[in-house]
């Protein structure tokens, strides 16, 4: 049996909607750097023990993914127990909403295998903390694309550790799980002169990838994969992908996949360094996609306006806007006869489009707060850690109830990723106490 206290969790949530049949957990490790961020994975799990191990070690993952990104979040993670092809609807998506919205904040969820971006839309209708939203709803659309697009560079940079030339050119790179990011890589991986072996559980993405990219071979599962005569294999399906005896019967030079978690127990990494084999950590290469939606609740305030903007900015600017512009008794909206203009404020853009984007400027400079307070991403600034003047002082263009606090600095991430070893330990990237 599992047990959720061995693995220093914060906090894990069980969650059961009798009328839809909803079926989830939550698991929050660590919310250090911020509210914890990561997908929500639909799966057929045979049992709620093998859900309850598969999201403790997702949610761990995904603290050491979004530290080592220098992201304001701490690791979480969703997994909602059925088959997506059929268990999957929009009551039920709305129930788990729900249980999200009740963290009160310090889960953000996304899209993850299983779900997809229409998904992460019926969930905002019960849910503010979702990312991963389509375009037409404010969000950036699909994150796939680039956590692709980072593993297939990190794969470049692996080639070029193993063989001298960031290049996959020649080389026979096997892929398993053809899904959202594996088809993706596959077509970068072509473009770039590879050939490209695939293997999948589901016949109709073989065949959609065949057809896009009709070089590609196809071999039956993933056990005759790992023992092509192959120069990298990628695992970009479901994690525990590397075990004991995959990497002694393993031909290939580089591991470099999409999937988290790749390694089944940590003296897997150590058999890969033994074995001569380079290995891309996915914590570092598939980090693309949670960039991308970490930057989503800052897009979607400016979209919005005035109306979805902090509590407190719009209170502030709300008298502001109601202020009689002439001054005094006059409910004219002019000034009195003879006064000058008045002159603009230096730093105030006078494009009224910018406005939303200063007014999250100025915001950001003189706090920081709870998510559906500040926007995520816009809490970082380059400032010395005061605003627009001394610690403590209400100054013009502040927040004018919020008395500024100098910022204790930023750890910084190690200078150079590709030394780290799959076992590195990152505690030391987190920040005590949680500032947010």
């Amino acid at each position: 049996m599992t047990d959720a206290f061995s693995e220093d969790h914060e906090q894990v949530v069980f969650c059961h909607d009798r009328e839809t049949g909803l079926r989830a957990i939550i698991a929050l490790h660590s919310t250090a750097l911020g509210p914890a961020l990561g997908g929500t994975r639909f799966h057929p799990y045979p049992s709620t023990e093998a859900a309850l191990a598969d999201v403790l070690h997702l949610s761990r993952g995904m603290t050491s993914k979004n530290a080592v990104a220098g992201l304001d979040h701490g690791g979480g993670k969703g997994v909602i127990i059925g088959d997506p092809a059929t268990d999957k609807t929009e009551p039920l998506l709305e129930a788990y909403g729900r249980f999200v919205e009740s963290l009160g904040g310090r889960y953000v969820t996304a899209c993850d295998v299983g779900t997809y971006v229409a998904d992460m839309d019926v969930v905002a209708r019960t849910c503010r903390t979702v990312t991963g939203r389509s375009e037409s709803q404010g969000g950036a659309g699909d994150s796939s694309v680039l956590t692709a697009l980072g593993v297939f560079q990190g794969m470049r940079a692996a080639a070029e550790a193993a063989w001298g030339e960031p290049t996959l050119a020649g080389r026979r790179v096997g892929v398993a799980g053809v899904g959202k990011v594996g088809r993706l890589l596959t077509g970068l991986l072509a473009d770039d002169g590879a050939r490209v072996v695939v293997t999948d559980v589901s016949a109709d993405a073989v065949a959609r990838v065949v057809a896009e990219h009709p070089g590609t071979e196809v071999v039956a599962d993933v056990e005759a994969l790992v023992r092509e005569p192959l120069d990298v294999y990628s695992p970009c399906a479901l994690g525990d992908a590397l075990t004991t005896e995959v990497v002694e019967v393993l031909q290939a030079r580089v591991v470099c996949g999409g999937a988290n978690n790749r390694l089944a127990r940590p003296e897997v990494g150590d058999l890969l360094e033994r074995r001569g084999i380079v290995y891309a950590p996915d914590f570092v290469v598939n980090g693309g996609g949670v960039i991308q939606v970490a930057d989503e609740p800052a897009r979607l305030l400016v979209r919005a306006g005035p109306a979805a903007h902090p509590r407190h900015l719009r209170h502030h600017r709300g008298r502001a806007a109601h202020r009689p512009r002439g001054g005094g008794h006059d409910r004219g909206g002019g000034r009195p006869a003879g006064r000058p203009a008045r002159r603009r404020r230096p730093g105030r853009p006078a494009d009224v489009a910018a406005r939303p984007l200063a007014r999250i400027a100025r915001y950001r400079r003189s706090r920081r707060g709870p998510w559906d307070e500040v926007p995520l991403s816009a809490r970082r600034d380059t400032d010395s850690g005061t605003a627009h003047g001394r610690p403590g002082r209400r100054t013009r263009g502040s927040t004018p109830w919020v008395a500024a606090e100098p910022r204790p600095s930023r750890p910084r991430s190690p200078g150079s990723l590709k030394y780290f070893s799959p076992n590195t330990d990152l505690t030391a990237l987190q920040r005590e106490p949680p500032r947010w």
